[in-house]
């Protein structure tokens, strides 16, 4: 409860008001009845007005006669009901302010942990499930919450108020309520039992859902390119029959459940009705008190279906806070140095060092991705590294922004432990160019100020220019200000490369790390943008990944990988001389250009 107590206590008067306008509702619910009863009692001569309550009796002195006295209690009906229909808005409007609230607090703060998870940590959830928790779980609880403040007290309200108000009207026909009472009880227990693991499975579903899509939408050029759009099809429709199950499990519990309560209802009505209707005709009851009588027992019985609904609601949330809980709870696999030292600690020159690193993506494993590193880069140079597919290359320059942590051995930047370093102060020293490259939803500009919100406009043109992308985005309608689609779906492979580029070159890192960052651009056009960083970025450690020996010849050192080991460093010219496996690289892509 303390964990979601902090997010109600900046909202308390929306959580105390709430539900004080229900009571003053509910405390309307049950008085209408006795009015009523006045009504039909008092005006048709069924009691007499002597027997009357002293304000019943004052009322019709005032009015003189029958007729205005009935016009009078229908005016106090009136009114009531006015007050009522004040606190039902009331209760509805605070119960929202409190819930939206609740809940908008609730998803930043899950927001925020997801910000602070490393790759390993991305990893363990999925990325459906993890959109499934931030929008529908915390929905689920935001309902909770709205349908509690509403109900929390109008349904034991009406529950007390009915059974004392009843007990006034009838003591002995308040006795057969106790008939379905326990029967009641039991049924719901039972119900939100059942419910429970059902609403869970269902969560579980939405996630493989989301997934679904999610991978669908972002990879629909692959899709549709080779022609699997059955396939997709057929698989989302899998993911869809298992989500339509797993509710219809759910919903089949509260869709039992409200015939049964209603079942139950009409039991004790026509108890009532029975018992009441023979005491109507023995006339040791009055045909108003019986109506009030019903009202009351059938405003009892709605309660305890409130209630219900609140359990089942609870058990939905139960579900969804579980669920929420393991996202707030994961222990972060990265943390941040917070040290006074750390905070002021930032990368200044750029050298690098790897002593005897190994990493393992799967700790359980025995095979190590990267083993037994050692390797120093000194600040300014521009390295290359090259090797086969899954080597583990970009592994390796994950490890210098402390993407991930290694197993064994450590990673020093300017003579530091990254580990010792502000997580945001290390990375604010690096500048990453990623194999995948990410355009986000805005415009052109925008997305290069990533590199430097505060870029003036000659800055962006500058480095946009140096990346070779200013004259592609002078064609775009609007230049700069041409509005880039999620994910940058509206530009070319190459033309999102340069863009990110430009990205990276606004930040002017001390480390600059181009993971195989112009495989989709032309050599030419490579040319030029590696004599801009030459240029521009002298006094940057430049660390270029590459399938291309063109891109990594002139460096001023080349390190070989070769399954997770360093198996050369040097120029090219030295490995050309000394390295097998950089002969074989350099002789193959030599022969291929020849041959094409």
């Amino acid at each position: 409860m303390k964990r979601w107590a902090k997010y109600a206590k900046p909202y308390w008067p929306y959580f105390v008001l709430g539900p004080l306008c229900m009571i003053i509702e509910v405390l309307g619910e049950i008085t209408m009845p006795k009015l009523l009863a006045g009504i039909i009692d008092y005006g048709t001569g069924m009691k007499d007005i002597n027997e009357a309550s002293a304000f019943i009796r004052k009322v019709y002195e005032i009015a003189g006669d029958k007729s205005p006295f009935i016009v009078a209690i229908m005016c106090a009906m009136i009114l009531t009901a006015i007050i009522m229909l004040i606190g039902g808005v009331g209760g509805a409007y605070f119960g929202a302010k409190a819930s939206v609230n609740f809940a908008a607090d609730l998803r930043s703060d899950i927001y925020r942990k997801v910000q602070e998870f490393s790759f390993a940590d991305i990893d363990k959830f999925s990325t459906g499930s993890l959109v499934t928790r931030l929008t529908n779980d915390v929905t689920q609880i935001q309902n909770f919450i709205m349908m509690l403040l509403r109900l929390c007290l109008r349904s034991p309200g009406m529950f007390i108020g009915g059974i004392i108000m009843a007990l006034i009207v009838s003591p002995s026909l308040t006795a057969t309520l106790l008939i379905a009472f326990p029967m009641l009880v039991v049924a719901v227990v039972v119900f939100i039992k059942v419910a429970l693991p059902r609403f869970t499975k269902q969560q579980s579903n939405i996630d493989a859902l989301n997934s679904t899509v999610q991978e669908n939408i972002t990879n629909i050029r692959v899709v549709k390119s080779f022609v699997r759009e059955d396939h997709e099809i057929k698989k989302f429709g899998g993911a869809n029959r298992n989500l339509k199950e797993s509710a219809m499990a759910a919903m089949r519990i509260i869709i039992l459940m409200a015939p049964a309560v209603t079942f139950f209802m009409n039991v004790i009505i026509i108890s009532i009705l029975w018992f009441g209707g023979n005491m109507l005709v023995k006339g040791t009851m009055t045909a108003g008190d019986l109506t009030a009588f019903i009202t009351y027992v059938t405003q009892i019985l709605m309660s305890l279906g409130m209630l219900a609904m609140i359990f089942f609601s609870l058990s939905r949330a139960m579900a969804s806070s579980k669920r929420i809980k393991e996202v707030l709870d994961e222990e972060v696999d990265i943390k941040s140095c917070e040290s006074p030292e750390a905070e002021n600690l930032k990368v200044t020159e750029g050298n690098i060092e790897f002593r005897n690193v190994s990493f393992r993506y799967y700790k359980s494993s025995d095979e190590k991705v990267l083993n037994d590193i050692s390797l120093t880069i000194p600040a300014g140079q521009t390295v290359g590294i090259i090797g086969s597919t899954g080597s583990g290359k970009s592994t390796l320059v994950s490890l210098i922004a402390r993407l991930y942590d290694p197993d064994e051995g450590e990673v020093l930047v300017d003579g530091v432990n990254v580990k010792n370093y502000n997580l945001h102060n290390l990375r604010d020293g690096i500048g990453f160019v990623l194999q995948k490259n990410v355009l986000f939803s805005g415009s052109v500009a925008d997305n290069l100020r990533w590199g430097n919100e505060n870029a003036t406009e000659e800055e962006i043109k500058q480095a946009a220019s140096r990346a070779q992308a200013d004259g592609f985005i002078s064609s775009f309608d609007g230049g700069y200000d041409y509005t880039i689609e999620q994910g940058g779906r509206n530009v070319s492979g190459g033309q999102k490369q340069r863009l990110c580029i430009a990205r990276a070159l606004l930040k002017r890192p001390k480390i600059l790390v181009l993971d195989d960052s112009t495989s989709a651009v032309d050599t030419a056009t490579e040319a030029l943008i590696r004599q801009a960083f030459a240029n521009e970025l002298q006094g940057t450690t430049k660390i270029i990944i590459a399938q291309r020996i063109s891109s990594v010849m002139d460096a001023q050192m080349i390190v070989v990988l070769n399954d997770g080991c360093i198996t050369g460093t040097g120029t090219h010219s030295e490995l050309l001389e000394s390295n097998e496996e950089y002969r074989e690289i350099y002789y193959s892509q030599i022969e291929k250009k020849e041959g094409a």
